[in-house]
């Protein structure tokens, strides 16, 4: 059976070991090992190496020692009660936690690329911790998001690192214009990352009593702290999560279905301009699932609700992780009727939608610009949606909701040299679609280049 499109930002190469993830004593022996790297954010804005003379930036990676200031005193996992102390083991709301301190995440381990079989060594091999691990093949890799500390503090660890050392420019980048340098490799653990440490910043209070929430299980739950066995809970009422399986918060992934409207005839596409795009940037439709909703069921309900087009004929062609913060982009592809009217007084999110034929957009894709924006592009449509983020704040709306409707497809930037490229309208193409780093990119370029994955065939209203 082939295997499905991988799409950048998926495809992760790590084992995350997440049967390990209870083991305090394991993890505070990983977390020490010479080989464990380091991720580095800044309110979700990842750490980089900037190379005077280059444009190009990418992932900063730092040591256990180059970090340790910034972590607090061990153990760095299972905290007891006081500091110093180690929580006693087998209770399952201490399990790997940290209740003091900056919240470290545990993303997995790289292994050694030796054909199909992993290495990694299952849970019953750690009974000795410290010994299994230097058994471990491959390297380890943890996230923090600094956000909290003194910026002082964070600035002074990363001039002693051994990249500062080495006269390395560190900086905090915005996270869409780093990933745009970035291999699929580092991709991959940049979006574990930065979902994983935003989830983790913007859930510190509990939403059933708004105690605080501290973290276990190295990052990937959340506890209400006043289960925590030394709470002092006298003259309240049980937090409700004490009860049942509630009592811990997972990761959250917003899925967004995303969706390509092709007609009867298989020759034209319909694609629509959001009133958040600059320029003549036209995408495939998308929008987030709601709840009692199949995939399938938000495919047609986007497609109507958008552009007022019924649809049919629903083919699933790739998923792609979307790290901003923590969506999961599903890709589809829909037949339609081509020969009805478009509709964009719905919910009035679309500038305009129209049908391309495959001409028009192998064209496009063919131009040196089709799938690029201008640096001036690119800097209005991150005001736009900054703008909408603050906008959801001052509404007091809730943190774990995402922060659009519709979610933003970025394109590549444009370097210095392509922006003035772009300036003579001459030059520019009549319109522009999003490159194959998103996954609209690689549903529009795959219809455009008769690439289709799956189930790509055509069915008419009268063969259902």
């Amino acid at each position: 059976m082939a295997e499905t499109f991988v799409n950048f930002l998926g495809g992760s190469p790590i084992n995350r070991l997440s049967w390990l993830r209870p083991s305090q004593a394991v993890l505070n022996a990983i977390i020490v090992a010479p080989a464990t790297r380091w991720l580095l954010f800044n309110s979700g804005q990842p750490l980089v190496i900037s190379r005077a003379g280059s444009a190009r930036r990418i992932l900063a990676y730092l040591s256990t020692d180059d970090v340790r200031p910034l972590l607090g005193p061990e153990p760095f996992f299972g905290q007891g009660k006081d500091e110093r102390e180690s929580a006693p083991t087998g209770v399952s709301v201490l399990e790997a936690g940290r209740h003091r301190g900056v919240v470290i995440v545990f993303l997995g381990l790289q292994e050694p690329q030796t054909g199909s079989i992993s290495n990694a060594l299952p849970s019953s091999d750690f009974t000795d911790p410290k010994s299994a691990v230097a058994n471990l093949n491959g390297t380890p890799f943890f996230s923090v998001d600094v956000a909290d500390l003194e910026e002082d503090k964070v600035k002074e660890v990363l001039k002693s690192s051994s990249l500062g050392r080495n006269r390395e420019t560190l900086v905090f980048s915005e996270p869409r214009a780093a990933v745009n340098d970035l291999d699929e490799f580092n991709a991959a653990i940049f979006a574990e990352a930065r979902s994983m440490v935003d989830w983790n910043q913007r859930n510190k209070f509990c939403p059933a009593c708004g105690s605080p929430t501290y973290s276990i299980w190295a990052g990937w739950k959340l506890s209400c702290s006043s289960l925590l066995p030394w709470a002092d809970n006298k003259a309240r009422k049980p937090c409700p999560t004490v009860k049942g399986l509630h009592n811990f918060a997972h990761p959250r992934t917003d899925p967004v279905v995303i969706m390509l409207a092709i007609d009867e005839s298989g020759d034209k596409v319909l694609l629509g301009r959001n009133k958040k795009f600059p320029g003549k940037f036209y995408s495939a439709l998308a929008g987030f699932m709601e709840p009692g909703e199949s995939l399938e069921d938000a495919v047609k309900r986007e497609m109507w609700e958008e552009a007022g087009v019924k649809v049919w004929n629903i083919r699933y062609h790739s998923g792609q992780p979307w790290p901003y913060p923590a969506s999961l982009m599903v890709g589809f592809y829909a037949t339609a009727d081509s020969s009805q009217p478009i509709r964009l007084d719905l919910d009035n999110e679309l500038e305009d939608a129209r049908w391309y034929t495959r001409e028009d957009i192998l064209a496009v894709l063919s131009h040196p610009t089709g799938t690029t924006f201008s640096r001036r592009d690119y800097k209005a449509l991150n005001d736009r949606e900054d703008g909408t983020y603050k906008e959801m704040n001052q509404s007091q709306q809730s943190a774990s909701v995402p922060a659009h409707s519709n979610p933003i497809i970025f394109p590549k930037e444009l370097s210095g040299a392509e922006s003035q490229a772009m300036a003579s309208k001459e030059e520019e193409p009549p319109f522009r679609v999003p490159p194959m780093t998103a996954i609209a990119g690689a549903l529009i370029r795959h219809w455009a280049e008769g690439k289709m994955q799956g189930n790509s065939a055509i069915v008419k209203k009268g063969n259902l």
